[in-house]
């Protein structure tokens, strides 16, 4: 140890430990609301909706057509259209994938 460790560990002051505070009452249980899965579903409509009024919106501000070119295919959209079929493009991608190493997962812990 370094004296300049040990010069800082004789001179620091001691640590008081906190004081206790008391608990706060629990809710009784015939006045707690359980979390069910309805609770849960309506928890992700509203994030969609929300997601969804993002969604409208910068579609709505990105209306200017771009020339897209695919393998053989040439055309041109709005901008907001090819962004939403690249993104599902790219959510098709990973629940495939995802999907395949469920599978995989499942079939192991079977065999186990």
């Amino acid at each position: 140890m370094s004296a300049l460790h040990r010069a800082r560990a004789t001179t620091a002051p001691p640590i008081d430990p906190p004081t206790a505070a008391t608990p706060a009452e629990p809710a009784s249980p015939s006045t707690a609301v359980p979390r069910t899965r309805v609770s849960a579903a309506w928890i992700g409509v509203c994030a969609a909706a929300l997601l969804f009024v993002v969604l409208i919106v910068f579609m709505l501000q990105n209306t200017g057509s771009v020339e897209v070119t695919f393998l053989w295919m040439h055309g041109s959209l709005p901008l907001a259209l090819a962004l939403l079929i690249a993104g599902v493009g790219v959510a098709i991608a990973a629940m495939v994938i995802g999907t395949a190493r469920i599978t995989q997962l499942r079939r192991l812990s079977r065999r186990n």
